[in-house]
This record gives structure tokens, C-alpha cells and sequence, in this order.
């Protein structure tokens, strides 16, 4: 296998040699079969995860943009097809309406060919969500803690779960909660405390094959 490391080929490609061993399929042959099955329509969708303020979005644009393929924001999905922010909706319909619209709309943005999704916070609560995303994409988590993310969203007030009396303690609750989600979902954990945006990327591209991403 020369030089090139197992590890460091794409899932399919790493299953594909164990399968054919047998054969003498290399690496550089699993990853051409890889290719071939990306163009014949497997979709390539990039999904970052993290608690609100970790980053999603501005390292989303930015690795979309990176790898020529769209940016795909799971909130603002929802806002466009349910006509209103989220916090609107939430004071309306409450979490649990909202989080069955989240999954909803989750299913057809995974259904993209390509692209780069930031999701909410709060989209790993379900269970197959997680089992969606883990599937269908390869998933990013961007790791903050509670007290770099209250240093970012201090002065938000767009964000319905945090408008609380004491948000540091909300979020120390949510981490709590949601970090061995994210853990259990991601592929790759980020992490995200203070890194530049181009730092970020970085490290998230080390774990991206650019033959799984194509025009």
C-alpha cells in the first residue's frame, strides 16, 4: 500500500480494501471507485453540530465556500418554511412542535448531493436525527465550552433558550446535556474554544478527502 494509510481513506474507501484484500484493490483504486460513486449520486453533505454560538454558521460559509458547494442553515430552513423566526414560533407552539418540524426539514436537507449544513443546537435531541445525520453526512462537532459560549452570545438575544435569568447556567445545563450527543453523532470533534475561523478550517479540512468532493 506504499505510503498511503488506511485511516486516512474516506469510510467507503477504508471498507472497500478490507472487503477485497483478498484481490489486491489498493487505496488509489478504492478511491477511484469512490469517485465514480460520488459522480453516479452519494451525496457529499459536511454537517457541523455544537451547542448555539459555536461557530456553525461563519465556519459553514466558510468551508462551503472553501470547497465550491453550497452552504445549506438548518435554521434558517425552518424559518423560510414556517414563515417566522423560530423564537416566534417557539413562544407559539413550544419546543416539542418545533423539534418535529426541525426533523422534517433535516430529512430533505440531507437529501442534497453536496453541501456544507449547519445545524440548531438542539437537532441531536432526537435520536434519529442523530442516526440521520451520522448516515447521511460526515459530521463535524464543534466543541465549545459554556463559559467561551456565553463570552460570544452575551449580547444575543435572538436565541429562545437562552433567554433565561441566568443563560450561564442554562448553558452549563445544555452542555451537559447535549455534548455526549454531538459526541455520539460526530465523526470528528472539533475543538472550538478560541481557534481563528481559518484555524477551524484547518482542522476540519484534515479530515475531508477533496476526491469526495466534486463539481
Amino acid at each position: 500500500m506504499g505510503s498511503h494509510k488506511l485511516g486516512s481513506l474516506p469510510l467507503f474507501g477504508q471498507s472497500w480494501v478490507r472487503s477485497f484484500r483478498g484481490f489486491k484493490i489498493g487505496p488509489l483504486v478504492a478511491l477511484w471507485v469512490h469517485r465514480i460513486i460520488r459522480i453516479e449520486g452519494v451525496n457529499a453533505v459536511y454537517v457541523l453540530v455544537g451547542l448555539p454560538g459555536s461557530g456553525k454558521s461563519t465556519v459553514g460559509r466558510h468551508l462551503a465556500r472553501k470547497l465550491n458547494i453550497p452552504f445549506l442553515d438548518s435554521d434558517l430552513a425552518i424559518e423560510q418554511h414556517l414563515g417566522c423566526t423560530i423564537r416566534e414560533y417557539f413562544e407559539v407552539e413550544g419546543e416539542e412542535r418545533f423539534r418535529e418540524v426541525e426533523s422534517d426539514i433535516l430529512v430533505r436537507l440531507l437529501a442534497q448531493d453536496s453541501g456544507v449544513l449547519s445545524t440548531g443546537g438542539g437537532t441531536v435531541l432526537r435520536a434519529i436525527n442523530r442516526e440521520r445525520l451520522r448516515a447521511r453526512g460526515t459530521v463535524f462537532y464543534l466543541r465549545s465550552t459554556p463559559e467561551d459560549v456565553f463570552r460570544r452570545l452575551r449580547h444575543d438575544q435572538s436565541r429562545p433558550l437562552l433567554q433565561v435569568l441566568d443563560p450561564m447556567a442554562r448553558l452549563r445545563e445544555l452542555f451537559a446535556v447535549r455534548d455526549p450527543l454531538y459526541t455520539e453523532c460526530a465523526h470528528h470533534v472539533i475543538e472550538s474554544e478560541r481557534p481563528h475561523v481559518g484555524a477551524l478550517l484547518q482542522l476540519i479540512m484534515k479530515h475531508i478527502d477533496p476526491l469526495s468532493v466534486g463539481p
